[in-house]
């Protein structure tokens, strides 16, 4: 899937063209930012449905599901009334777009609406797949769409009318296939997709709209902070820059793809630990997933990291400006997010959300007024980015204090035992890359020298600081199980 989606990203650029290109960036963003209302809900259905999994209660399982799809029908119907009047208007009348491409811009905004609803009602089915760990579903499913989008690739080069709008009817398209898949996979294997119950249980509904109201302040914040940011990006810098980050986010999502599957493996089993109140594998749980999907990053990041320049070059034929900047800094952000995922989901377990959402909910949202600052007076776009890393680490602390407050858990601890651990890491990591990279010209074997190094550096630190004697023991008769089965 990163293979490709880079491989696709590279055509549809060159096809587009750079203003098209981050034009259906932004209008894709500005879609999104409707996401508000269903974000939260999001959360809450899958909390609820992986709880009651923990708790083994098939018959409420199956009321959460069919009232999660109630629910999601009546957003649907929301959102797009909010999309076909706000929506349109900020579209038409606010956004900097180019005179003779409002027509596209238009089209454009109603295929990524219809993209973002389809998206919207599979939400309950993508919950269940995850709370039973059927893993393999996400693997397969996700083949057939990583398949569509090279397919998209290929029709959009030959394509008989405008290639934005084209472009947007195909992921459209994909979009309802791939939703189509996850309704027929839940319905064979899982006893509550099959009977679904348009009623209305009062006690059920409240305790879930609860749960979504605190957690939409998150959401909202998380949204902002991506969507909104892109949209300052157009009103101030143009179409052009907000190419430059869509690249950026392009190279961020495949290599973060890693770490979201890590997590999706993960997340039901620290819900379900909690459900079960098993509190001391729960909190390993979180100490260990921390570590390996933060390792897991930084491997995957260092060469790129340290390669950008010449890899924009490789892949593209058109390097907007700014790029290089926003793909390393959306890397360092990365980085910095995916330290409290695994705590996020302790927490969301508890249900007790509400002072994490007005907190840490709060200090995501100045993300928008100082980015609109800085960018008023004159600043580069990737001050954005900086802005947002420093508001992460902060937030961080916030919500290890948050859940010290309301579970038993030991912030001293998790700072010698992970935060100390993955910087000693991180440092001795970047050593030999740092020193050796101006030695290094701007061709492919130093590109390939510098990689290899980055990786031997990053493995090595990872396995003698980043790994207990345990930890080393395992991996060492994992390798030798392999090696000498190959060798039979």
């Amino acid at each position: 899937m990163m293979i490709v989606s880079l491989y696709t990203s590279r055509v549809v650029l060159n096809a587009l063209g750079v203003e098209d290109y981050g034009l259906y960036n932004v209008i894709g963003g500005l879609v999104v930012m409707f996401n508000l209302l269903s974000g939260s809900l999001s959360s809450a259905i899958s909390r609820f449905i992986t709880y009651e999994l923990g708790k083994g209660d098939k018959e409420k399982l199956s009321l959460i599901f069919s009232s999660s799809m109630t629910i999601q029908i009546v957003l649907v119907l929301i959102i797009v009334l909010l999309a076909e009047t706000i929506g349109l208007w900020f579209l038409n009348s606010q956004m900097n777009i180019a005179e003779q491409r409002i027509e596209a811009a238009n089209w454009v905004f109603q295929f990524s609406l219809l993209t973002f609803i389809v998206n919207i009602i599979s939400i309950p089915y993508n919950a269940v797949i995850i709370a039973h760990e059927r893993m393999s579903a996400f693997a397969y499913i996700s083949i057939i769409e990583t398949i569509g989008k090279l397919l998209i690739a290929y029709f959009i080069l030959i394509s008989p009318i405008d290639k934005l709008i084209f472009y947007s009817i195909l992921m459209c398209l994909v979009s309802c296939i791939i939703r189509y898949i996850y309704g027929k996979y839940c319905n064979k294997h899982f006893e509550e997709c099959r009977h679904i119950r348009f009623s209305y249980n009062k006690k059920l509904l409240n305790n879930m709209f609860r749960f979504a109201g605190w957690n939409f302040i998150g959401s909202s914040s998380s949204l902002l902070r991506d969507q909104g940011i892109n949209i300052l990006i157009n009103i101030f810098c143009g179409a052009a820059v907000n190419a430059a980050r869509g690249i950026a986010i392009q190279v961020n999502t495949a290599i973060t793809s890693f770490i979201n599957n890590f997590m999706t493996a993960v997340n039901p089993q620290i819900t379900k630990s909690y459900a079960e109140n098993n509190k001391g594998y729960m909190n390993m749980l979180i100490y260990k997933s921390t570590q390996y999907s933060y390792y897991l990053i930084l491997l995957l990041s260092l060469p790129v990291f340290f390669n950008t320049e010449y890899i924009l070059q490789l892949w593209l034929k058109t390097v907007p400006e700014f790029t290089v900047e926003f793909v390393q800094l959306i890397l360092i952000l990365s980085m910095t997010d995916c330290l409290y995922r695994p705590l996020l989901t302790a927490h969301l377990a508890t249900g007790n959300i509400k002072s994490l959402q007005i907190v840490v909910g709060g200090i995501n949202l100045l993300n928008l007024p100082i980015s609109f600052v800085f960018l008023k007076i004159g600043m580069p776009p990737y001050i954005t980015i900086i802005i947002a890393i420093i508001l992460s680490a902060i937030c961080l602390f916030f919500r290890f204090y948050l859940y010290k407050r309301i579970e038993q858990f030991s912030i001293r601890d998790f700072c010698i035992k992970v935060l100390f651990n993955i910087s000693l890491v991180t440092i001795a990591s970047v050593i030999f890359p740092f020193l050796f990279k101006p030695l290094m010209g701007n061709n492919f074997a130093d590109f390939i020298l510098l990689s290899v190094l980055c990786l031997l550096n990053g493995v090595c630190a990872i396995i003698f600081i980043g790994l207990n004697e345990g930890e080393r023991s395992f991996i060492k008769k994992k390798a030798l199980s392999i090696f000498y089965k190959k060798k039979i």
